[in-house]
């Protein structure tokens, strides 16, 4: 049962890493971002690539791959988000998406498409009532912590961080301030996509490497976005723990079963907040 729980909170820290960028970047700019999967993907086989290329060990390949990805994440901000600010959501949707499918079929050409496994860095177990748990799934785990106890610090002491949070708030507001916040998203997006390829260089060596792995997480960290609260940094982080324990407690008596227990959580939810909430404020 130790290992189970270990694994909910491990998924969980992955999620956070990965929908933190989407939760800030539909609450900043309103935009649905599919292109997020892509980056998250093309993140580790960077990761793979540098480190075979170089010789390099696990924490400066994931270094150098992070530092390797943010030119196409602004890239992508600067030349297709930048440019759907204000329109309608679905037009986002089918720009993201086409990127996401473009770079997925661009990795099988280049990478194949044979998943690729990863070594864990750390084989060593930590002892817990006579049950062995893996040392680098607890450190997965604090990862995810202390960079959320590092974003909350950043948005309430810093000027970008308390610039962004005022625009969550009232977005023509501060534009009407003189404010050009159009950068400050810039830098928004940049750290989220990085967290996204941090988490899944993180996560690969506990599953595998493969074109369609930033999919896969995808409609997973859209349902915490939505469970969590569209731009909550907090909301985010509690429901990605949360749905992450979910899909392993599920997951140990139902394999099948974990990814819909996401998903009906997502829609009770939405049925909660749109239909029971307003009836409840009404009496």
């Amino acid at each position: 049962m130790f290992e189970t729980i270990l694994y909910g909170f491990t998924i969980g820290a992955v999620l956070y890493l990965f929908s933190i960028g989407l939760s800030l970047t539909f609450g900043t700019m309103h935009i649905i971002n599919f292109a997020h999967a892509l980056v998250y993907t093309l993140g580790v086989y960077s990761f793979i690539g540098f480190r075979d290329a170089l010789s390099l060990g696990f924490v400066p390949a994931m270094l150098i791959a992070v530092v390797a990805m943010v030119p196409l994440a602004w890239a992508i901000e600067r030349f297709v988000i930048r440019r759907l600010y204000g329109e309608r959501l679905d037009y986002a949707i089918i720009a993201t998406y086409a990127l996401l499918l473009i770079g997925t079929d661009l990795i099988k050409v280049v990478f194949g498409t044979l998943p690729q496994s990863i070594n864990v860095p750390i084989h060593v177990s930590v002892n817990v009532a006579g049950v062995g748990i893996s040392l680098y799934r607890i450190i997965i785990v604090l990862v995810a912590v202390l960079i959320f106890l590092g974003l909350r610090q950043f948005f309430r002491k810093t000027v970008v961080g308390q610039i962004v949070v005022a625009a969550l708030e009232d977005n023509e507001g501060v534009r009407c301030l003189g404010i050009n916040i159009s950068t400050y998203f810039s830098i928004v997006f940049v750290i989220g996509s990085a967290l996204a390829i941090i988490g899944g260089i993180l996560y690969a060596p506990i599953s595998t490497a493969e074109p369609y792995m930033g999919m896969h997480i995808l409609l997973l960290a859209f349902s915490v976005v939505i469970v969590g609260g569209m731009g909550s940094l907090t909301g985010t982080f509690y429901a990605s723990f949360a749905l992450g324990m979910l899909m392993a407690l599920v997951g140990r008596f139902w394999a099948g079963g974990a990814n819909a227990a996401v998903f009906l959580t997502m829609a009770l939810v939405i049925i909660y907040r749109h239909t029971i909430k307003p009836r409840l404020h009404r009496r």
